[in-house]
């Protein structure tokens, strides 16, 4: 029968912001000498919440982790849209914003629930022949981007006060919620960008069970093997979905 280490598991982890998701990973590995450690599902620079991190054995459940569905809570600046899509771009167009209630706003965030075929961000880590589209921008190049079938569960906003809409959007992996943002902001008139994003759940886990980075690297090994979520209970849940 084969055999798991206590730190081959799932490790949750509330990312703060600025860092890269894969400079999470890097702190892990290094404070406790790992040799396997990856994540299911990366998260921009800017945005905070659930990064699943996955120790020793358990990262050959990569893939099927990372198919799971997300939900994320953030906040729209309206009047305002930029070439990335979010707060770290430069703006590229500032207009008024139309008098809009809370209602109107919903509306709108209707329109995008259900299937989406969403291209990817120039500004974002998709590859084109094998070059990320990040890198391509940075150079003044843009290129057709082949559209990805995304699905939109919900989308609805829970406060406005303008120029900023606070929203919660449950949606399939690989979903662009900036691009959700800016399309919306289009729809509307005035242009948009995601302001702030907070990633709650990613399939089964959610973001109540997490700890914070700075706290995973301050704790003793002893606790961490307590907090990781064993291999076998992981591909057990996985089989089950």
């Amino acid at each position: 029968m084969e055999t798991f280490d206590s730190l081959d598991g799932a490790l949750l982890i509330d990312k703060p912001s600025g860092p890269t998701s894969h400079d999470i990973v890097d702190s892990i590995r290094r404070q406790f000498r790992l040799k396997k450690v990856g994540h299911c599902g990366t998260l921009d620079p800017n945005a905070t919440g659930l990064l699943v991190i996955l120790l020793g054995r358990a990262t050959k459940l990569s893939e099927k982790l990372m198919g799971a569905d997300k939900v994320y809570e953030g906040v729209a600046k309206l009047g305002e849209a930029t070439n990335t899509y979010d707060l770290d771009g430069e703006i590229t167009a500032s207009l008024p914003v139309p008098p809009l209630t809370l209602d109107e706003l919903n509306a709108e965030a209707t329109t995008f629930v259900g299937d989406l075929l969403q291209p990817p961000p120039m500004v974002s880590a998709a590859k084109i022949g094998g070059v990320p589209l990040y890198k391509l921008a940075r150079k003044g190049i843009e290129v057709e981007r082949k559209p990805r079938l995304v699905h939109i569960y919900s989308f609805a906003f829970s406060s406005y006060s303008e120029p900023m809409a606070s929203f919660r959007m449950s949606c399939t992996k690989g979903t662009y919620v900036r691009s959700v943002i800016h399309d919306l902001g289009q729809k509307v008139g005035c242009g948009a960008h995601l302001f702030a994003l907070r990633r709650t759940d990613v399939g089964r886990f959610s973001i109540t069970q997490a700890i914070s980075l700075a706290q995973a690297l301050e704790m003793p090994i002893s606790e961490i093997e307590r907090r990781v979520i064993p291999f076998l209970k992981l591909a057990a849940a996985e089989s089950a979905t």
